[in-house]
């Protein structure tokens, strides 16, 4: 029987989405389910690594009975998942403890540690400076939970543990693709292989990390058992998959240099695109992931006050009367953004700092938000503009620093993607602060399809993968042009917008 589709599985935070493809894209069935965390003490949130499986079984499954597509068509499967948490398994590949999320900060101190030792050469080897990931989280099993520590064979990935259940994998083959290894704190992200020397300098046993493996490696094939749990034919090819953000980039086409990729969701991020690997080490703002793509790599950043910021003005100040919120509406938003339309580039000398919860890139925790150069002429309009506005200067930071490190980097076009992306004046802000078009693409999952094209290299039916995420990749419209006057106008005020972090930065941590 010809294999005609791939399935694509996103596993994320709070939820597992997967979906079921032609080769040429287009989308036949999906299906979601929420995944719980928990939260059994302060500071701690943790999850079931077994829900992880049984949730992409779940999803899976029902994509397959859904489409009424025959198994034995489907030619391969792959996964993506978040990046920053970790999992721990024993010599046959099961748990010995719950999942350490990205949320989870009992690390703190030694993320201390290791940004005092070494962060500046875990900053260059890595691509990351030290931060909530994989390596402090590894040190803090070591050194606070030692008997967990010595029962653990490998530290894994959600996607390596998925994988793992579903071709019944030992923990000598457990692996992780080399788009999570900025994460890890003990990489050498050029070479793709783990460094000896922090494993060393900190004392972490390295036969506990697994194989490094490219995305579109195949890495087992789906056993009988797993069939049918999933809905799946027995030997099915399974490929290594990648990081979520890593998976998103390629479902929405960018692979080639020059291209930025603006995630404008409840949380904001930026990534952009190189055929160089840079270390910001100056400024630990960047964070550096290699591409799905061979020879690409893309540095990003992220604010945690996106989208939740606007949302947070809608629900707090905008949609209120007398302190009371009233019933939100469907076109709360819409509204806004008419209001938006009303003040001109700048907001008439209004800054905001969108660091409500601490700043992300570069890490300033003890950070929060703040509204400069109010007047009394300003009015809720002008608010709302401003909080657009610092998005994009936030942004206009990051590719500061990237064109600092990369001076012969053209930036040639933003494709965005997300809720936020749906708002015209919003692109038109950034892509006039930014000097760069402004292209919104179709659809709303890209992690999944990102995935699937893996699965779909690794089975041989996508030859040049790059090309075939190109193509495939449907623009929304027309693109915002940059407009040379609005450029103009915001260039100094992103300089004034910069100097006003460093001061608050200074505040709030002095």
């Amino acid at each position: 029987m010809p294999k005609k589709y791939l399935i694509g599985v996103d596993l994320g935070t709070s939820g597992t989405k997967a979906a079921l493809y032609q080769i040429d894209g287009k989308l036949i069935s999906e299906s979601s389910v929420e995944v719980p965390l928990f939260y059994p003490k302060p500071g701690v949130v943790e999850q079931e690594n077994e829900d992880f499986y049984t949730s992409a079984a779940r999803t899976v499954r029902e994509c397959v009975r859904s489409s009424g597509v025959e198994p034995q068509a489907i030619a391969a499967i792959a996964f993506d998942s978040q990046m920053a948490g970790v999992g721990l398994v024993d010599e046959d590949f099961k748990p010995v403890a719950r999942f350490d999320s990205w949320l989870d900060m009992r690390c703190q101190p030694f993320i201390e540690r290791m940004d005092k030792e070494a962060g500046d050469r875990i900053t260059r080897l890595t691509g990351c400076p030290p931060t909530c990931d994989h390596g402090p989280k590894m040190l803090w099993w070591k050194d606070q939970q030692p008997a967990i520590y010595q029962r653990t064979a490998k530290f894994v990935m959600p996607v390596a543990y998925v994988v793992g259940r579903l071709a019944g994998l030992k923990a000598d083959q457990a692996f992780i693709d080399h788009t999570f290894i900025h994460f890890s704190g003990f990489s050498d992200a050029q070479k793709g292989t783990w460094s000896g020397e922090l494993c060393e300098r900190f004392g972490l046993d390295p036969t506990k990390l697994p194989t490094i493996v490219d995305p579109s490696d195949i890495v087992g094939e789906v056993t009988e058992a797993s069939a049918k749990e999933f809905g799946l034919a027995p030997g099915t090819l399974i490929a290594a998959g990648a990081g979520d953000t890593a998976a998103n980039a390629l479902g929405a086409g960018i692979v080639r240099a020059g291209m930025i990729f603006d995630v404008a969701g409840t949380a904001a991020v930026l990534a952009g695109c190189t055929d160089k690997f840079v270390a910001d080490a100056k400024n630990r703002a960047l964070l550096t992931m290699r591409s799905v793509i061979p020879g690409l790599w893309d540095p990003l950043a992220y604010i945690g006050g996106g989208g939740i910021a606007l949302r947070w003005f809608r629900d707090q100040f905008y949609n209120t009367s007398l302190a009371k919120t009233l019933p939100v509406s469907e076109d709360l938003y819409t509204r806004m953004i008419a209001l938006v339309e009303t003040v001109p580039p700048g907001s008439e000398g209004l800054l905001f700092s969108p660091h409500l919860g601490g700043r992300i890139c570069p890490s300033s925790p003890e950070m929060r938000g703040a509204w400069v150069g109010v007047s009394w002429s300003h009015t809720q309009a002008h608010f709302a503009r401003a909080i657009l506005e610092s998005i994009a200067y936030e942004y206009a930071y990051y590719l500061k620093i990237l064109k600092e490190l990369l001076p012969g980097l053209e930036l040639v076009e933003a494709r965005a993607v997300g809720g936020g992306a749906r708002s015209g004046v919003w692109n038109q802000i950034k892509a006039d602060v930014l000097d760069v078009p402004y292209q919104r693409l179709k659809g709303n999952e890209f992690g999944a399809w990102g995935a699937a094209m893996i699965a779909g290299k690794a089975a041989g039916v996508i030859d040049d993968l790059a090309a075939h995420a190109e193509k495939t990749a449907i623009l929304s419209g027309k693109p915002s042009m940059p407009s040379k006057a609005g450029h103009e106008i915001y260039a100094p005020i992103v300089e004034k917008y910069i100097s006003l972090e460093r001061a608050l930065n200074e505040y709030f941590t002095g």
